[in-house]
């Protein structure tokens, strides 16, 4: 069926990427735990590529956005790294460098057009606060964030209309403290982990509340990565290990974002269990107090979950106790990352935001595809056929068109990435760029995908022509 899929007036279209992922690390005054991660264990990094070799946007950046207003961009996000900007870690003071840096990339994107979206943590807490106070477990780190907050505002605050806090937190406790799949690795630290959650929402409270006292002219928001949990099936246990999912890893960051409030059902269980985080009323007051103007959502895969089984697998408390995740039957995967592809979701975040969450500006802050071995696809000119990419595209977009069509309140859509990036222990194993990049001499070719996506922003739309209906 052939359909025209249009968007409303002045719909972002853009990428996102991240400060660590790209610029690499050198000519920082501080490693953050990525850096360190990888100076103690590269063998655990995909073909031993550490953050040293990644895209180079340090130095490329002017490049790099007229190449992306070349396809289509008037938006774009990134990220100031922390152990760039600032110089001591204890006072706050920056780096001078870095100051010249982000004022140039500032400067730059608007040169070509593009809304610059500047977030203020990608995963890159220096590592030093790691070991001297715990790291996300401190609420001395939650002080300290806000200092360097501070800085970046009165630096740039003026210069960049949208800030976001955080991308992903929710990656933070569960990949460091839960799976031990990032660093510093831990496994099993359930009770640890609630409180990295409390401190990490206190900390965007904090700087929300912030950039309000400093009457800043923009907005400020949040990046979360919400995976609807779907259950198995309609049973009673199904159903109650599906809402438990929801609480914890979408909704204990989704809710004091959005309505200043944790989710009751999940207070009740962690204080059941004696897990709950510590936090104190005046806290909690501002945290109800600091609400985001926005919501940025990356989606990339759903969760399909059901009752747990019998047998525990860790001796300490654990979420799992509540859930365990399975695979749908015949489900369409991506092999190379190993995730479901159902571009459903969109419309099923679109509506939940929609009807629970008070119809708030929001936007797809990241979606992508990303596949290993890109260079089979590359043709006689040089250019790489990318097909998977832009139908993975399509079908997102047709639903998220939907969602908009039936009263969604969203305001744009970023790809992850606009050019082939670094992804920690991943390396380079998948590429998700819409604009190839070749490490052994950082050079830059447009995708069949970055050419498509130019048809899109210039048209505000395309014509769906996939062989099924959305319905």
């Amino acid at each position: 069926m052939v359909k025209q899929i249009a968007f409303p007036d002045k719909f972002w279209w853009g990428a996102a990427s991240s400060g660590p992922q790209s610029e690499g690390d050198f000519n920082k005054a501080h490693q953050n735990v990525m850096d360190y991660w990888y100076q103690e264990s590269p063998t655990e990094f995909f073909n031993q590529v550490g953050p040293k070799l990644t895209s180079d946007f340090f130095e490329k950046y002017r490049d790099d956005l007229r190449l992306m207003k070349q396809i289509g961009f008037n938006s774009f996000r990134t990220s100031i790294q922390w152990s760039r900007l600032i110089k001591d870690l204890e006072t706050g003071e920056p780096d001078l460098n870095a100051i010249d840096y982000y004022n140039g990339l500032i400067d730059a994107a608007k040169k070509n057009g593009i809304e610059l979206v500047l977030n203020l943590h990608h995963f890159d807490l220096p590592v030093e606060l790691l070991q001297k106070y715990g790291g996300w477990e401190s609420k001395k780190v939650v002080e300290l964030f806000v200092k360097y907050a501070q800085t970046a505002l009165e630096l740039f605050g003026d210069k960049v209309n949208y800030w976001t806090t955080f991308n992903e937190p929710m990656v933070i406790p569960e990949a460091g403290y839960l799976y031990g799949f990032h660093y510093p690795k831990y496994v099993g630290k359930g009770k640890e982990a609630m409180q990295v959650i409390y401190n990490i929402n206190l900390a965007s409270a904090r700087v929300i509340q912030l950039y309000k006292q400093m009457k800043l002219k923009g907005q400020i928001g949040i990046i979360l990565n919400l995976t609807p949990a779907y259950p198995r099936s309609n049973s009673l246990e199904d159903l109650a290990a599906s809402e438990i999912v929801d609480a914890l890893f979408n909704r204990s960051f989704l809710d004091p974002a959005v309505k200043g409030s944790f989710p009751k059902n999940l207070v009740e269980l962690l204080e059941k269990d004696g897990v709950l985080w510590q936090g104190t009323k005046e806290e909690l007051a501002i945290i109800q107090a600091n609400t985001v103007d926005f919501l940025g959502v990356n989606y990339y895969h759903p969760k399909r979950v059901k009752a747990p089984g019998k047998e525990a697998k860790y001796s300490a408390w654990m979420p799992d106790k509540y859930f365990e995740e399975w695979q749908m039957p015949n489900c369409r995967m991506n092999v190379y990352r190993g995730w479901e592809i159902y571009p459903k979701a969109v419309y099923d975040i679109a509506m939940n935001v929609k009807k629970n969450y008070g119809n708030i500006p929001w936007f797809i802050s990241e979606n992508g595809m990303g596949v290993e071995g890109e260079e089979r696809f590359i043709d006689e000119d040089g250019r790489i056929q990318d097909d998977y990419r832009i139908n993975f595209y399509k079908e997102h977009l047709a639903w998220l068109a939907k969602a908009i069509d039936e009263g969604s309140n969203c305001f744009g859509y970023h790809t992850w990435t606009a050019f082939d990036c670094w992804s920690w222990n991943n390396a380079y194993k998948n590429r998700y760029g819409l604009i190839a990049v070749d490490l052994e001499n950082q050079k830059r070719t447009i995708k069949k995908s970055g050419y498509w996506y130019k048809k899109v922003s210039d048209h505000n739309g395309f014509t769906y022509d996939l062989d099924y209906e959305i319905k």
